[in-house]
């Protein structure tokens, strides 16, 4: 009888940057009304913000690697006639619930090979990995979705958090999807991708406005081996993507190796699909790296326009010896010839790019990004239209992605965010007109929100929060 195999060691949480300080797991969940505020709530802002991050429920075995690794938490902030409340909870995957029996963690990180058997998990769970809807959350069609990375979202109650069970969309992320779909707010269509490890190695795919099958998974002709890619931006007539040369190396992995491999003579293709389902169009150029998208449009002579954060590699997923560089560029690509013209916006060291997301798939103005570390705590609104940049300064509060918060009256940006110090979180309100100008409201947070990743505002007239 062959033996089971040992679980991998403890991951030392003092050692791991992205375990500890404002990373830290918080293991605490709780639901508190009437929170108190700094400032004055705005009367016309009424709605609720979910934001999600990797949150392990146990301290982590085998490794632990950072944004795509550790059990989903969600947190929520309501806001409502002036009053504030917050609740939070675990997306309770399978592996949550198995590890919650337990009392510890079972299964390993995403790039150790170790999983459990069936004499610790049981048959259905023996030879799984750890389920990771960690990385965003999406409002579409009544529904409230936990997002992984190109794997199957969980569906949550919007009122309690709970856990209703994985969503497939009628079958639009049947092979998965990015955790960063895309909604047309024009043709309330949510569109995505989802990479693979077999063919097809890349696909996309259409959720209707209301919830049902628009487009099947569809692979994108031109990609013959398995490719990571994160985020997408969508044009009223493409789907776009930035296809960097990470690559998944399995057998090199099996031999001791990596998992992916960051090959730079590749350089970085581009891939702009019609909607409309006709021949993807391609461009090439230079190697480099984009975690996230601000936004993309179609100018007037047809060409495609796109801001994101630039990176020169992936820091944490590439090992280069090069020094990193990063900054806000902007791309604009022929679809025709397959030219690529690329500016940089902004030379800061800056992620999270967000814009108001009723202007996505049109020029969108400005493009709110977030900097983080010591001396670089702020959330920064680059105009590139009209030449401007506004900064505010957070001083030591670790502040995180901004999201941008339509009123009834005026308009605003929201961001969570946490002092280093004395571990209190924040949800801050920002004008939108003079966001620099710091918060016109603060709602001081129950317990402390970990730094995490991806969020959306959902109005309270959303049939996300009153379902029909």
């Amino acid at each position: 009888m062959t033996a089971a195999p040992t679980p991998p060691a403890p991951v030392d949480l003092t050692r791991t940057a992205h375990l500890s300080g404002v990373f830290a797991p918080q293991r605490r969940e709780v639901s508190v009304a009437d929170l108190p505020v700094t400032g004055a709530l705005p009367a016309d802002l009424n709605g609720t913000y979910f934001r999600n991050g990797p949150n392990p429920r146990f301290d982590p075995i085998g490794t632990f690697v950072y944004p795509l690794d550790g059990d989903a938490m969600v947190h929520r902030v309501t806001l409502r006639d002036g009053a504030a409340s917050y609740a939070n909870r675990f997306v309770r995957t399978p592996m949550v619930v198995a590890e919650e029996r337990a009392g510890h963690a079972i299964w390993a990180g995403i790039t150790d090979l170790y999983t459990p058997g069936a004499e610790l998990v049981g048959p259905e769970l023996a030879g799984t990995s750890r389920e990771l809807p960690d990385i965003n959350v999406v409002a579409h069609a009544g529904k409230l979705l936990a997002m992984a990375e190109s794997d199957l979202p969980y569906r949550l109650d919007p009122n309690d958090l709970a856990t209703l069970g994985r969503d497939d969309c009628a079958g639009a992320m049947a092979l998965g999807s990015t955790a960063h779909p895309k909604l047309d707010p024009r043709t309330g269509e949510l569109v995505l991708f989802t990479y693979r490890l077999e063919p097809p190695f890349l696909a996309w795919s259409v959720v209707a406005p209301d919830g049902g099958l628009r487009r099947a998974p569809t692979p994108v002709d031109g990609v013959d081996e398995p490719i990571m890619v994160h985020d997408m931006a969508l044009t009223e007539r493409y789907i776009v993507l930035f296809l960097g040369p990470l690559i998944f190396d399995i057998p090199g992995m099996l031999n001791g190796g990596s998992l992916l491999d960051w090959r730079p003579g590749d350089g970085t293709r581009i891939a702009l699909i019609p909607r409309d389902g006709s021949p993807v169009r391609w461009s090439h150029t230079d190697p480099f790296w984009v975690w996230h998208f601000a936004n993309a449009h179609d100018d007037e002579r047809g060409r495609v326009v796109v801001d994101y954060v630039r990176w020169s590699y992936p820091t944490g997923l590439a090992e280069v010896a090069e020094a990193q560089r990063g900054g806000v560029e902007r791309a604009v690509i022929d679809p025709e010839s397959g030219s690529v013209q690329r500016t940089t916006l902004s030379d800061r060291y800056v992620e999270f790019p967000r814009v108001d997301d009723r202007l996505l798939t049109r020029p969108h103005g400005t493009v709110a990004t977030a900097s983080s570390g010591p001396g670089r705590n702020a959330l920064v609104f680059l105009d590139a239209e009209r030449d401007t940049e506004k900064v505010w300064n957070a001083g030591d509060l670790a502040v995180g992605e901004p999201v941008f918060l339509p009123g009834a009256e005026r308009d605003y940006w929201g961001t969570l965010a946490t002092d280093p110090g004395d571990g209190r979180s924040w949800f801050h309100i920002l004008t939108a007109e003079d966001p620099g100008a710091g918060p016109v409201a603060s709602v001081q947070l129950p317990i402390r929100v970990p730094a995490g990743l991806h969020g959306a505002w959902v109005g309270a007239e959303s049939d996300v929060l009153d379902p029909p």
